[in-house]
């Protein structure tokens, strides 16, 4: 009797654990050619949802309940024109899109008023001479896109304000240290025109939003930017000796550099692998051989703050979980069974690691992740042009173990010193997500995006509704 009520008991822990809630579900009838995106705002506690077709877009207002509180129905711009909505910026309660021909020479802003119940619209032209776009962000009343200008050190930010209009800041990056892949003395647009295929393309930079969990698909890349206040932070890894850390001041519109040095290992550099992240003003660096690993926390100054080291003889020391290989060829998850195994996988894949705050602590997801192993990416975002500032998750493919890609990871918590906290992890709201997704595979136009919790929204075919269920870490 006191097994069964034992079991029963951690039967009912175990639910609860990777339990999620529904919400609310709304009615709404979606045609093949509807798309769904969202703003979230987290200070409001709201949401707005998107659904747009060929002919025209409709914004939807939701409160914390995911309940309606109101719509906006508009004309969309010239479906032959403005093929992406590129990002968006937020000003007295209004939004304003920005759509964009394919070459961004085009911009159209479109404002949804909810007190005059208008849209409201504007066309630019932007003159992008001899220049990439490499990134697109927003923030509050700004929507910013970066680019790199041709055989130059120089990047170019169009900021445009809450009334649509745009000005254009020159910065520049004379005298930084840009080197090729081999290692020649190189500038600025080199750096970023270098193709990193099949994992990463030329002229493109991930943007990470460290308020949310960064899947190791997104924190593998190379090369990585992080908006934090009234500053751009970017980082390339794409040297095994050192991390470039550019810090852009979204004030002075000046840029500063930072040289940050990762572990010496002895061997063919070709077969070294290395990467970083930036969380909490810190540099936290990852770096293996087939047979070493170093994790080392540094500040800007390249001043070690803690550093953990493992290789054939001394296991790795510094995670909570075991190490765990899903996806590709795989069926589900399985265990590794030891350290040297866990390194020589991650050395062979896109190296990587994640950092997220839980509570006073972070939580840290170590690993390697392969290139896709098909054409078409499983997205659910990125094929419609939006940006990643505008949802939570670019692919829905980082929560499934069914994902066409190959990962292997392990996860450790750590205090503010970084010294490693003993004990059993607790799930978080994406190993929910993960779960949920195993189980529910035919879902479709889903969103994720964060407010007090993480929010999953999904469209179902039968009943013409759109679900929304909360996951809390």
């Amino acid at each position: 009797m006191k097994k069964t009520i034992c079991l029963s008991f951690l039967l009912l822990i175990n639910i609860s654990a990777f339990a999620q809630e529904i919400i609310n579900s709304i009615p709404l009838e979606l045609k093949k050619s509807s798309t769904v995106f969202q703003i979230a705002n987290p200070k409001k506690n709201a949401v707005t949802l998107f659904v747009r077709d060929s002919v025209k877009i409709k914004a939807i207002y939701l409160n914390e309940k995911m309940q309606i509180t109101d719509s906006i129905t508009a004309k969309r711009p010239n479906i032959k024109t403005y093929t992406n909505i590129i990002g968006y910026n937020s000003s007295n309660g209004n939004t304003r899109l920005f759509w964009s021909s394919n070459n961004y020479e085009t911009i159209f802003s479109q404002v949804f008023n909810p007190n005059s119940r208008e849209s409201l619209l504007k066309e630019c032209k932007l003159v992008l001479k001899n220049e990439k776009v490499i990134q697109k962000f927003s923030q509050d009343e700004n929507f910013y896109i970066l680019t790199v200008v041709e055989d130059s050190d120089i990047f170019k930010l169009y900021v445009f304000n809450s009334d649509g209009n745009y000005t254009e800041k020159k910065i520049t990056t004379e005298g930084f240290h840009f080197f090729t892949l081999d290692y020649k003395k190189s500038d600025l647009y080199t750096a970023f025109s270098e193709s990193l295929l099949p994992f990463e393309a030329p002229f493109s930079l991930q943007n990470i939003n460290v308020e949310n969990q960064t899947s190791l698909i997104d924190a593998a890349k190379k090369r990585k930017c992080y908006l934090n206040d009234k500053q751009l932070v970017i980082t390339l890894d794409t040297n095994i000796d050192f991390t470039q850390v550019i810090l852009i001041d979204l004030q002075s519109f000046t840029a500063t550099e930072k040289m940050i040095k990762k572990q010496y290992l002895v061997g063919d550099r070709k077969f070294l692998n290395s990467n970083s992240f930036y969380f909490d003003n810190k540099l936290y660096q990852l770096k293996t051989s087939s047979g070493i690993i170093y994790f080392t926390i540094k500040d800007l100054e390249d001043n070690v703050l803690k550093e953990y080291f493992a290789n054939s003889t001394k296991p790795i020391g510094f995670k909570n979980s075991e190490f765990f290989e899903q996806g590709g060829s795989l069926r589900g998850k399985r265990t590794l069974a030891s350290s040297p195994l866990f390194i020589l996988k991650a050395n062979s894949l896109s190296l990587g690691l994640s950092c997220y705050k839980t509570g006073e602590n972070t939580f840290i997801t170590f690993g390697g992740v392969s290139e896709l192993k098909q054409s078409a990416d499983l997205t659910t975002i990125n094929e419609f042009g939006l940006t990643e500032d505008i949802v939570f998750s670019t692919s829905m493919e980082d929560f499934t173990s069914s994902s066409n890609r190959r990962v292997v990871k392990t996860e450790g918590l750590f205090d503010s010193p970084g010294n490693r906290i003993k004990g059993k992890l607790l799930p978080l709201a994406s190993d929910k997500i993960s779960s949920f997704f195993d189980k529910n595979v035919t879902i479709s136009s889903q969103i994720l995006f964060k407010l007090d919790d993480y929010y999953l929204g999904y469209y179902d075919n039968k009943t013409k509704e759109y679900i929304f269920r909360k996951f809390a870490d």
